[in-house]
């Protein structure tokens, strides 16, 4: 070769351009299967940050840029410890319903610690509280509890009720029958809260020690609801009323254990006693537009 040739190759090689570096995830997600998490960390994706989401089962996970699944059970100590390691922030839903949900979250908080997280962004309930109407909001409330004892940063994300999970609510018959009284809830939607955890998930610092109440932009009775219902899908919904009694009965047919029954009854009691009326500002605030309504979030989801 040339002195000439090896002039020009050198110079193409020096001017090739580098690879670029892709930096490894500091912030992971859980719950990325589910409807939530999965909409945090598109969310994420779309902000271009690496994440790494932490699911049961990782072939489940959405395929998303910059974003690498691993398998971690919330109850399996050492593989969630493993799974974060590198990590310093976790968004961490709560985990499915059951009996032991709270034994998870410990269970999952001290993996965290172990692994050398700095900083838990959790999604708790709106009114957390050892004596809380709605009994699994009182998880919840131990949950954060252990958070704090932990020595981890925490954000909270206290939801009010799923405005998605209000038409579940209605029968085949077009009614909702519980023990709600004429009390009232500030459904929130799942994007609103998803805009206001990646906001947070961005900036965790700025957000250190804050527990949001994350809440729709109106607090409504079931009657009211019944109403928004029926103009979105076409068709007569109403709210009757049930006693305590008539709760129970009306759901024995379908063989829970008691402590979901519970759950499912005290959904009703907790609107009832008012312990999820009230409207925040947090979600405006933390995302830069109004919370979505009722109206709107049931239209959405219908397409």
């Amino acid at each position: 070769m040339s002195e000439a040739s090896k002039a020009s190759k050198a110079s193409e090689t020096s001017a090739a351009p580098a690879a670029p570096e892709v930096s490894a995830p500091t912030i992971a997600v859980t719950g990325a299967t589910g409807r939530l998490g999965g909409r945090v960390a598109r969310r994420l994706a779309d902000r271009g940050v690496p994440q790494t989401l932490v699911v049961r089962r990782p072939e489940r996970a959405p395929r998303l840029p910059g974003a690498v699944a691993v398998r971690g059970d919330y109850a399996d100590r050492a593989a969630v410890t493993e799974a974060l390691a590198g990590i310093r922030t976790v968004f961490m839903v709560s985990a499915s319903e059951s009996v032991d949900r709270l034994a998870q979250h410990r269970a999952f908080v001290d993996a965290a610690a172990e692994a050398g997280v700095r900083h838990l962004v959790y999604v708790s309930f709106y009114g957390a509280a050892p004596d809380a109407a709605f009994t699994l909001a009182r998880d919840h409330f131990h949950t954060e509890q252990h958070i704090r004892a932990s020595g981890l940063a925490y954000t909270f994300l206290r939801d009010n009720l799923y405005a998605e999970f209000v038409p579940d609510l209605v029968g085949e018959d077009g009614v909702i029958r519980g023990p709600a009284g004429r009390g009232r809830a500030a459904f929130v939607g799942q994007d609103d809260i998803a805009d206001a955890a990646a906001a947070v998930l961005s900036r965790p610092d700025d957000h250190t020690g804050v527990a949001y109440d994350l809440t729709g932009p109106e607090s409504l009775t079931l009657d009211e609801a019944a109403v928004i219902l029926s103009e979105q899908l076409g068709r007569t919904v109403a709210y009757r009323p049930e006693t305590l009694e008539e709760a129970y009965a009306s759901r024995a047919s379908y063989g829970a254990p008691p402590w979901q029954l519970d759950a499912w009854v005290s959904t009703y009691t907790a609107i009832a006693s008012g312990e999820l009326d009230g409207v925040s500002d947090a979600v405006p605030r933390l995302t830069g537009h109004p919370a979505t309504p009722l109206a709107d979030v049931v239209r959405a989801a219908l397409g």
